[in-house]
Protein backbone atom coordinates (compact mmCIF):
# COMPACT_ATOMS: atom_id res chain seq x y z
CA UNK A 1 0.00 0.00 0.00
CA UNK A 2 2.31 2.71 -0.86
CA UNK A 3 1.47 6.03 -2.82
CA UNK A 4 3.16 7.73 -6.02
CA UNK A 5 3.80 11.61 -6.69
CA UNK A 6 4.14 12.41 -9.80
CA UNK A 7 4.26 15.51 -12.26
CA UNK A 8 1.56 16.58 -14.65
CA UNK A 9 3.53 17.12 -18.28
CA UNK A 10 3.39 21.08 -16.99
CA UNK A 11 2.53 22.08 -20.91
CA UNK A 12 -0.36 24.71 -20.53
CA UNK A 13 0.94 26.26 -17.13
CA UNK A 14 2.75 24.82 -13.62
CA UNK A 15 2.86 21.54 -13.14
CA UNK A 16 0.80 20.06 -10.69
CA UNK A 17 1.74 17.02 -8.28
CA UNK A 18 -0.69 13.71 -8.80
CA UNK A 19 -0.89 11.04 -5.61
CA UNK A 20 -1.57 7.56 -7.03
CA UNK A 21 -1.31 4.32 -5.48
CA UNK A 22 0.50 0.96 -6.90
CA UNK A 23 -2.99 -0.90 -7.67
CA UNK A 24 -4.04 2.21 -9.80
CA UNK A 25 -0.67 2.25 -11.69
CA UNK A 26 -0.96 -1.45 -12.99
CA UNK A 27 -4.78 -1.81 -13.53
CA UNK A 28 -4.00 -1.38 -16.99
CA UNK A 29 -1.13 -4.04 -17.56
CA UNK A 30 -2.32 -7.63 -17.95
CA UNK A 31 0.46 -9.99 -16.61
CA UNK A 32 1.36 -12.76 -19.27
CA UNK A 33 0.95 -16.16 -17.96
CA UNK A 34 4.50 -16.17 -18.81
CA UNK A 35 6.45 -14.08 -17.24
CA UNK A 36 10.11 -15.90 -18.89
CA UNK A 37 9.68 -12.74 -22.13
CA UNK A 38 12.22 -12.23 -24.55
CA UNK A 39 10.32 -8.91 -24.71
CA UNK A 40 12.84 -5.71 -24.29
CA UNK A 41 11.25 -2.46 -23.39
CA UNK A 42 12.24 0.82 -23.95
CA UNK A 43 10.78 4.47 -24.02
CA UNK A 44 11.74 7.99 -24.67
CA UNK A 45 9.97 9.37 -21.66
CA UNK A 46 11.80 9.26 -18.24
CA UNK A 47 10.63 7.02 -15.56
CA UNK A 48 9.74 9.31 -13.33
CA UNK A 49 6.95 10.52 -15.76
CA UNK A 50 3.20 8.80 -15.62
CA UNK A 51 4.15 8.00 -19.51
CA UNK A 52 7.56 6.03 -18.44
CA UNK A 53 6.35 4.95 -15.17
CA UNK A 54 3.55 3.04 -17.27
CA UNK A 55 6.45 1.37 -19.81
CA UNK A 56 8.58 0.36 -16.65
CA UNK A 57 5.61 -1.25 -14.67
CA UNK A 58 4.64 -3.85 -17.99
CA UNK A 59 8.28 -4.52 -18.51
CA UNK A 60 8.70 -5.15 -14.46
CA UNK A 61 5.54 -7.51 -13.83
CA UNK A 62 5.74 -9.03 -17.60
CA UNK A 63 9.23 -10.83 -17.54
CA UNK A 64 11.37 -8.71 -19.82
CA UNK A 65 13.70 -5.85 -19.47
CA UNK A 66 13.97 -2.05 -20.67
CA UNK A 67 16.33 -0.39 -21.67
CA UNK A 68 16.02 3.40 -19.62
CA UNK A 69 16.37 6.81 -21.15
CA UNK A 70 18.86 9.54 -20.16
CA UNK A 71 18.20 13.06 -20.24
CA UNK A 72 21.73 13.30 -20.71
CA UNK A 73 22.29 11.57 -24.61
CA UNK A 74 21.45 12.92 -27.79
CA UNK A 75 18.07 11.12 -29.38
CA UNK A 76 20.75 9.56 -32.01
CA UNK A 77 22.70 8.10 -28.66
CA UNK A 78 19.57 7.01 -27.29
CA UNK A 79 18.20 4.85 -30.86
CA UNK A 80 21.84 3.11 -30.61
CA UNK A 81 21.45 1.46 -27.22
CA UNK A 82 17.93 0.63 -28.51
CA UNK A 83 19.55 -1.04 -31.47
CA UNK A 84 22.55 -2.70 -29.23
CA UNK A 85 19.86 -4.04 -27.29
CA UNK A 86 17.22 -5.17 -29.58
CA UNK A 87 14.41 -3.56 -28.33
CA UNK A 88 11.39 -4.84 -29.13
CA UNK A 89 8.78 -2.59 -27.39
CA UNK A 90 9.32 1.08 -27.79
CA UNK A 91 7.13 3.82 -26.73
CA UNK A 92 7.02 7.94 -26.58
CA UNK A 93 4.57 10.72 -27.64
CA UNK A 94 4.30 11.73 -31.59
CA UNK A 95 6.93 14.53 -30.88
CA UNK A 96 9.46 11.84 -29.42
CA UNK A 97 8.85 9.91 -32.68
CA UNK A 98 9.06 12.81 -35.20
CA UNK A 99 11.82 13.77 -33.69
CA UNK A 100 13.54 10.03 -33.85
CA UNK A 101 12.76 9.80 -37.20
CA UNK A 102 14.91 12.86 -38.08
CA UNK A 103 17.71 10.82 -37.02
CA UNK A 104 19.52 8.49 -38.91
CA UNK A 105 20.15 6.09 -36.11
CA UNK A 106 15.90 5.77 -36.30
CA UNK A 107 17.26 2.64 -39.64
CA UNK A 108 18.90 0.84 -37.02
CA UNK A 109 16.13 -0.54 -34.74
CA UNK A 110 13.67 -2.50 -35.98
CA UNK A 111 10.26 -2.80 -33.23
CA UNK A 112 7.85 -5.18 -33.35
CA UNK A 113 5.82 -3.24 -31.07
CA UNK A 114 5.23 0.38 -31.33
CA UNK A 115 2.95 2.94 -28.97
CA UNK A 116 2.05 6.28 -29.19
CA UNK A 117 0.58 8.32 -25.81
CA UNK A 118 0.68 12.04 -24.52
CA UNK A 119 -0.32 13.90 -27.82
CA UNK A 120 -2.80 13.54 -30.30
CA UNK A 121 -1.47 10.72 -32.71
CA UNK A 122 -2.28 12.36 -36.14
CA UNK A 123 -2.82 10.27 -39.12
CA UNK A 124 -0.06 11.64 -40.51
CA UNK A 125 2.56 10.15 -37.91
CA UNK A 126 0.89 6.69 -37.51
CA UNK A 127 0.83 6.07 -41.44
CA UNK A 128 4.61 7.00 -41.15
CA UNK A 129 5.29 5.03 -38.27
CA UNK A 130 3.70 1.89 -40.15
CA UNK A 131 5.69 2.83 -43.80
CA UNK A 132 9.36 3.37 -41.81
CA UNK A 133 8.78 -0.33 -39.52
CA UNK A 134 6.34 -2.14 -41.23
CA UNK A 135 7.17 -5.29 -39.17
CA UNK A 136 5.15 -3.17 -36.22
CA UNK A 137 2.50 -3.25 -34.65
CA UNK A 138 1.21 0.20 -34.25
CA UNK A 139 -0.87 1.72 -31.30
CA UNK A 140 -1.93 4.86 -29.40
CA UNK A 141 -3.12 5.22 -26.34
CA UNK A 142 -4.94 7.90 -24.26
CA UNK A 143 -3.70 8.18 -20.96
CA UNK A 144 -3.43 11.18 -18.55
CA UNK A 145 -1.43 11.72 -15.26
CA UNK A 146 -4.67 12.37 -13.54
CA UNK A 147 -6.93 9.90 -15.69
CA UNK A 148 -4.68 6.96 -15.88
CA UNK A 149 -4.86 4.98 -19.25
CA UNK A 150 -8.76 4.85 -20.32
CA UNK A 151 -7.94 3.04 -23.76
CA UNK A 152 -5.71 1.87 -26.62
CA UNK A 153 -6.36 1.82 -30.54
CA UNK A 154 -4.93 -0.60 -32.38
CA UNK A 155 -6.44 -0.04 -36.14
CA UNK A 156 -4.09 2.10 -37.23
CA UNK A 157 -6.24 5.24 -37.26
CA UNK A 158 -6.63 8.39 -35.71
CA UNK A 159 -9.04 9.04 -33.21
CA UNK A 160 -11.32 5.77 -31.57
CA UNK A 161 -14.27 3.82 -32.44
CA UNK A 162 -17.45 5.54 -30.47
CA UNK A 163 -18.32 2.34 -29.80
CA UNK A 164 -15.48 2.62 -26.77
CA UNK A 165 -17.81 5.00 -25.21
CA UNK A 166 -19.84 3.61 -22.29
CA UNK A 167 -18.37 1.19 -19.43
CA UNK A 168 -15.38 -1.25 -20.78
CA UNK A 169 -13.84 -3.44 -18.40
CA UNK A 170 -14.11 -1.20 -15.77
CA UNK A 171 -13.26 1.82 -17.60
CA UNK A 172 -16.00 4.39 -17.90
CA UNK A 173 -16.20 7.01 -21.01
CA UNK A 174 -18.07 9.81 -21.79
CA UNK A 175 -18.67 13.01 -23.69
CA UNK A 176 -20.05 15.78 -22.01
CA UNK A 177 -19.86 19.24 -23.48
CA UNK A 178 -17.38 17.80 -26.12
CA UNK A 179 -15.26 16.90 -23.43
CA UNK A 180 -13.84 13.26 -22.68
CA UNK A 181 -14.56 12.13 -19.19
CA UNK A 182 -12.98 9.29 -17.94
CA UNK A 183 -13.82 7.17 -14.37
CA UNK A 184 -12.09 3.90 -14.08
CA UNK A 185 -9.65 2.08 -10.51
CA UNK A 186 -6.75 3.79 -12.70
CA UNK A 187 -7.38 7.15 -12.16
CA UNK A 188 -5.52 8.95 -9.43
CA UNK A 189 -6.37 9.36 -5.78
CA UNK A 190 -6.04 13.18 -5.53
CA UNK A 191 -3.86 16.21 -6.06
CA UNK A 192 -1.17 16.32 -3.26
CA UNK A 193 -2.27 19.85 -3.17
CA UNK A 194 -5.54 20.52 -1.50
CA UNK A 195 -5.39 23.58 -3.21
CA UNK A 196 -5.59 22.25 -6.67
CA UNK A 197 -9.34 21.72 -6.18
CA UNK A 198 -10.88 18.22 -6.92
CA UNK A 199 -9.94 15.53 -9.51
CA UNK A 200 -12.58 14.12 -9.76
CA UNK A 201 -16.37 15.55 -9.83
CA UNK A 202 -19.07 14.43 -7.85
CA UNK A 203 -19.47 11.46 -9.81
CA UNK A 204 -16.11 10.50 -10.12
CA UNK A 205 -15.35 11.15 -12.93
CA UNK A 206 -11.80 13.20 -14.59
CA UNK A 207 -12.67 15.97 -16.90
CA UNK A 208 -9.35 15.44 -19.16
CA UNK A 209 -9.93 18.34 -20.97
CA UNK A 210 -9.63 16.94 -24.18
CA UNK A 211 -12.06 17.95 -27.02
CA UNK A 212 -13.51 15.46 -28.62
CA UNK A 213 -15.72 15.42 -32.14
CA UNK A 214 -17.94 12.93 -33.77
CA UNK A 215 -17.19 11.71 -37.53
CA UNK A 216 -19.68 8.51 -38.66
CA UNK A 217 -18.76 5.84 -36.01
CA UNK A 218 -15.43 7.50 -34.72
CA UNK A 219 -14.34 10.33 -32.59
CA UNK A 220 -11.52 12.58 -33.39
CA UNK A 221 -9.28 14.60 -31.02
CA UNK A 222 -9.39 18.49 -31.85
CA UNK A 223 -7.30 19.69 -29.00
CA UNK A 224 -7.02 20.99 -25.17
CA UNK A 225 -9.86 22.85 -24.04
CA UNK A 226 -8.00 25.68 -22.53
CA UNK A 227 -5.44 25.87 -25.52
CA UNK A 228 -7.63 27.40 -27.97
CA UNK A 229 -7.33 30.19 -30.41
CA UNK A 230 -10.48 33.02 -30.86
CA UNK A 231 -10.60 34.35 -34.32
CA UNK A 232 -13.04 36.91 -34.23
CA UNK A 233 -15.19 35.26 -31.98
CA UNK A 234 -14.67 31.42 -33.62
CA UNK A 235 -12.67 28.63 -31.89
CA UNK A 236 -9.85 27.23 -33.31
CA UNK A 237 -7.18 24.27 -31.64
CA UNK A 238 -4.27 24.35 -32.61
CA UNK A 239 -3.90 20.75 -33.01
CA UNK A 240 -6.73 20.43 -35.61
CA UNK A 241 -5.11 22.41 -37.72
CA UNK A 242 -1.24 20.74 -36.98
CA UNK A 243 -2.98 17.33 -37.92
CA UNK A 244 -4.00 18.53 -41.76
CA UNK A 245 -0.68 20.01 -41.87
CA UNK A 246 1.51 17.15 -41.43
CA UNK A 247 -0.70 15.71 -44.01
CA UNK A 248 1.82 16.99 -46.72
CA UNK A 249 4.71 14.53 -47.66
CA UNK A 250 7.48 17.44 -46.99
CA UNK A 251 6.34 17.96 -43.02
CA UNK A 252 7.93 16.77 -40.10
CA UNK A 253 6.01 18.62 -37.27
CA UNK A 254 3.72 21.50 -37.20
CA UNK A 255 3.05 24.04 -34.20
CA UNK A 256 0.19 26.31 -34.67
CA UNK A 257 -0.47 29.34 -32.61
CA UNK A 258 -2.30 32.59 -32.18
CA UNK A 259 -0.82 35.74 -34.02
CA UNK A 260 -2.27 39.23 -33.06
CA UNK A 261 -4.66 41.03 -35.32
CA UNK A 262 -6.31 43.86 -35.08
CA UNK A 263 -9.45 43.43 -36.56
CA UNK A 264 -9.79 39.58 -35.60
CA UNK A 265 -8.09 39.96 -32.52
CA UNK A 266 -6.35 36.75 -33.50
CA UNK A 267 -5.22 34.59 -36.46
CA UNK A 268 -3.43 31.55 -36.57
CA UNK A 269 -0.07 31.33 -37.75
CA UNK A 270 1.71 27.95 -38.21
CA UNK A 271 5.49 26.90 -37.72
CA UNK A 272 6.86 24.04 -39.99
CA UNK A 273 9.48 21.57 -39.42
CA UNK A 274 10.06 19.85 -43.01
CA UNK A 275 11.81 16.63 -43.33
CA UNK A 276 15.51 16.55 -44.17
CA UNK A 277 15.19 18.88 -47.06
CA UNK A 278 17.75 18.22 -50.19
CA UNK A 279 19.16 21.02 -52.26
CA UNK A 280 16.85 21.66 -54.17
CA UNK A 281 13.91 21.42 -51.79
CA UNK A 282 15.90 24.25 -50.09
CA UNK A 283 15.41 26.39 -52.78
CA UNK A 284 13.33 29.53 -52.49
CA UNK A 285 11.22 28.26 -55.13
CA UNK A 286 10.49 25.18 -53.92
CA UNK A 287 9.81 26.36 -50.33
CA UNK A 288 6.50 28.69 -51.59
CA UNK A 289 5.54 25.72 -53.92
CA UNK A 290 5.45 23.85 -50.49
CA UNK A 291 3.83 26.17 -48.82
CA UNK A 292 0.78 26.78 -51.41
CA UNK A 293 0.35 23.58 -51.28
CA UNK A 294 0.15 23.35 -47.24
CA UNK A 295 -2.75 25.97 -47.95
CA UNK A 296 -4.84 24.17 -50.38
CA UNK A 297 -4.62 20.75 -47.82
CA UNK A 298 -5.73 23.52 -45.17
CA UNK A 299 -8.10 25.05 -47.95
CA UNK A 300 -9.72 21.80 -48.83
CA UNK A 301 -10.22 20.60 -44.90
CA UNK A 302 -10.77 23.29 -42.58
CA UNK A 303 -13.25 26.27 -42.07
CA UNK A 304 -12.34 29.70 -43.84
CA UNK A 305 -10.99 31.09 -40.28
CA UNK A 306 -9.23 27.85 -39.06
CA UNK A 307 -6.60 28.51 -42.11
CA UNK A 308 -3.13 29.59 -41.51
CA UNK A 309 -2.75 33.18 -42.27
CA UNK A 310 0.87 32.59 -41.38
CA UNK A 311 2.94 29.99 -42.39
CA UNK A 312 6.61 29.78 -41.15
CA UNK A 313 9.51 27.59 -41.61
CA UNK A 314 11.84 26.96 -38.69
CA UNK A 315 14.76 24.45 -38.28
CA UNK A 316 13.92 22.90 -35.08
CA UNK A 317 10.94 22.74 -32.47
CA UNK A 318 10.85 22.69 -28.75
CA UNK A 319 9.89 19.47 -27.06
CA UNK A 320 9.66 19.16 -22.96
CA UNK A 321 10.83 16.79 -20.81
CA UNK A 322 7.52 15.08 -20.75
CA UNK A 323 7.96 14.53 -24.65
CA UNK A 324 5.14 17.24 -25.70
CA UNK A 325 5.47 20.14 -28.25
CA UNK A 326 6.42 23.32 -25.52
CA UNK A 327 3.82 25.93 -26.39
CA UNK A 328 4.19 29.67 -25.38
CA UNK A 329 1.00 30.42 -24.99
CA UNK A 330 -2.19 29.10 -23.30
Amino acid sequence: PTEWVLLTSGTTGMPKMIVHNLASLVASIAVPVNSHSRVVWGTFYDIRRYGGLQMFLRAVLGGGSMVLSSAGETTGEHLMRLAERAVTHLSGTPSHWRRALMSPEALRISPAYIRLSGEIADQAILNTLHSFYPRAAVSHAFASTEAGVAFEVNDGLAGFPAALVGDHKGVEIKVCDDTLRIRSNRQAMQYLDGANGALADTEGFVDTGDIVEPRGDRYHFLGRRNRVINVGGLKVYPEEVEAVINRHPAVRMSMVRPRRNPITGSVVSADILLKDPSPMERSEGHSAAVKKEILEICRQNLAHHKIPAVLRYVNSMEVAAAGKLVRHFT
